[in-house]
Order: C-alpha cells, then structure tokens, then sequence
C-alpha cells in the first residue's frame, strides 16, 4: 500500500508535526505499507525519514506553506502526481494557517478527494463543536461567533466526505454522529509517542522542576503558573524551577517574550523557545511534574500524552475534555481550578510535600501509556486502511 499524509513534520513548528513525525515512525515498520509519502509545509532532513525499524520507503514532499492560499491547489496538484492508495489528513481547524480564508481552504481536500475518488481517512484531533472561540484566539465578536459556526460547520461536512474521520474523544464521536446525520466517524485514541523503558522517580534533595510545553498565548497561558509558583515558594523550602518550553501561539506573536518582561525578577524561569525532536526526552525526563495552564481546550493533547509516556505526573484544570479523556485512557492527574493560581498552588504544593502520592500518579500514568502506545495505535489505522480501500474495491 501506498499511502500518502498530508501534515506538517519537523523541522515545521505547524501545529502537529510532532504527532506526525511519530504517527509516521510507527507506520513504517507496518509491513502492509511499502511507501510512506509526506506532504508537508517544511521538507525534513534526511535523518527525520530514517527509522531504525522501518520497513518501507519513507519520502517527503514540501508542497504547502503555512496561510498560503494556494495549498489547496498545490496539496491537490501533489495528490495526483504522487497516485497514493490512499490519503491520511493529520487535521485541526487552524492546520492550514490562522488567516480565516487560508485555513477554511484547507479543509476542504477531502471533499476534493472524494470527487476525483482518491480513498482518504481524516484524523481531526478537534471538532469546532466543542471549542471556545474566545479563549482559543478565533474572535470575541457574537456576531462573528455565528459567523464562525456556520462556516465550521459547513467545513466540517467537507471533512466527513472522507470515507472515515477519526477523533481521539468518545464524545466527539456522539456529537458528530448526532449534529450530521453521519455513522463514518470512528474513536481512535491519541497515543502516546515515546514510552521510556524505565520509571525513573525523582530522588530527594534534587531540584523539584515544572514543566509545561505547547504554543502558548491564546487558551494556554502561563501566568497562572508562575504566580502559583510565586505563592509555592512562600510556603515549601526545596528549590523549585519553572520550565516554560514553546514558543507562541500564531494568534499572539510576542506574548512570552512579554511574559518575560513581566516576570524578569522572578527566579528560576527558563524559556527555552522551539525544542527539536531529538531534545524531547530529555525536557521531559529531566521534569518532576508537567502542568498544563489551559483556559480551554481544542481537543485532546499531546503534550499529556508525552508526559504519561514518561511516567510524569500531569497538573491539569478540570475542565470537561480533559475529565472525559482522563478517564477514557486511564490516566490519574492532580487538577486545579482554571485560571486560578491558588488552586493550581495547592495542588503542586500536595505533590512536592507527597513523595508517595506523587510516585503512585506516575506509575498509574506510565502503566496507562504502556496500554496505547503509538505502536499499537498505528495497528488500528493499518485496519482502518485496508477496511477503506476493500470498501472503495467492491463500489
């Protein structure tokens, strides 16, 4: 099978790449798969298609950029001349750009596929349903709001022409069955990209160190977290640091360096920028614990997997996607209330005072990653695959 998937991949700081890079690392070790194509924004290095495990061609073709309004052309154009068995989109709604126009385009490729009959599958890792379009950058404006939902919905359609969608939620499956009258709409889980071999605890005496990761500005805000650090540091004596790797959300150019302006007399912050692929583990192993300071939420998220992944314990907000998700994967979290630095002060506080209700949430996490990894992840797509083109076969 030849499959090709449109996505961004490293070195592209596109949203999604880093699910793409392993989504493809996994594949490639199918032996169903003899050739991997990737239509991507930012042509990777060499070493970036090179998998120890891989058994099939690997290959890259840069044929989009980010708010370009040729791109449904030029991925179009790229589809046909590359003859794909079938097509893999790794989508949200902002894949494409944050220009409204440039984004909406996008999403229309697999109603393009399935005109010209090329077999497709979407895996949408969010549904505009149950996004807040204040909080995630789209407009405060109610009228706009309107605006936004009729033309979401009317690109959502264009997305389920796929012969399948795929979600990461169980409710986005409810909702979407619902809402459109549709039963092609499957729930696959995110999975997690990197299981480390071993459940390395924090020793006594080190340094207790906060992580948070993402594209942050918009409904990721750490201010929150550097004011619970703030009020942390007032009540427990270990040395505490606060890593904020990232970088800023398209939407809000300029917000971390304004965050550094703001908190430049405050100890222990490090704003590493971009992380490179390879750098990953390491930001995650070397962390006690990863919070996330959302507002909101889009859909499911990586940055939670990666964390379990490396039997982390995850600070969250209690807030209906990620309830839902926790408990649908098995995972434990301490959570706090959102936007709330107190609470979220609190929460941190139990865990740096609590070596063993620490340790317990990690290994409840590590244990749950263990369950779906991307490897078996990637044996559901390979069914899902084989199941569209027997379909698209016998019409």
């Amino acid at each position: 099978m030849k499959l090709a998937i449109v996505s961004a991949y490293p070195p592209s700081k596109v949203t999604l790449n880093e699910y793409a890079y392993h989504l493809v690392k996994n594949l490639s070790a199918k032996e169903e798969l003899n050739e991997i194509v990737i239509l991507t924004d930012v042509k990777p290095s060499q070493s970036l298609l090179e998998f120890k495990e891989s058994t099939c061609v690997v290959t890259a073709v840069q044929c989009w950029t980010f708010n370009s309004y040729h791109n449904f052309f030029s991925i179009m154009k790229t589809i046909q001349k590359v003859k794909p068995d079938l097509v893999f989109f790794n989508l949200q709604f902002m894949k494409f750009g944050d220009k409204k126009i440039a984004a909406g385009m996008g999403l229309l490729l697999p109603l393009a596929c399935k005109i010209i009959n090329i077999p497709s599958l979407v895996l949408l890792h969010n549904i505009l349903e149950q996004v807040d379009l204040k909080t995630a950058g789209f407009t405060k404006n109610k009228l706009w709001k309107n605006v936004f939902n009729f033309i979401g919905t009317c690109l959502t359609k264009s997305i389920l022409a796929s012969d399948l969608v795929a979600v990461t939620i169980g409710k986005y499956v409810d909702i979407l069955e619902k809402k459109y009258k549709t039963n092609n709409v499957a729930l696959i889980p995110h999975g997690t990209f990197e299981i480390s071999n071993t459940l390395e605890m924090q020793q006594d005496g080190e340094v207790f160190r906060i992580l948070t990761f993402g594209k942050f500005g918009t409904y990721k805000k750490v201010e929150v977290l550097i004011e619970a650090l703030i009020a942390i540091r007032k009540k427990v004596p270990i040395k505490i640091e606060l890593i904020i790797a990232g970088t800023d959300n398209p939407n809000v150019p300029g917000y971390l360096e304004s965050v550094q302006t703001t908190y430049a007399h405050v100890e222990g912050l490090f704003f590493p920028g971009y992380i490179e692929e390879e750098n990953v583990a390491s930001l995650f192993m070397n962390s006690s614990v990863v919070v996330l300071p959302y507002t909101g939420t889009t859909g499911s998220s990586g940055v939670l997997h990666q964390a379990a992944g490396y039997g982390k314990v995850i600070v969250l907000p209690d807030l209906g996607d990620f309830s839902l998700l926790m408990k649908e994967e098995g995972y434990v979290g301490a959570y706090f209330e959102p936007e709330n630095y107190l609470s979220l002060a609190d929460a941190l506080e139990k865990l740096i005072k609590d070596k063993q209700y620490r340790e317990t949430i990690a290994h409840i996490n590590y244990k749950a990653s263990k369950a779906l990894s991307m490897a078996d992840i990637s044996n559901w797509y390979i069914v899902h695959f084989q199941n569209i083109l027997l379909k698209n076969k016998a019409s």
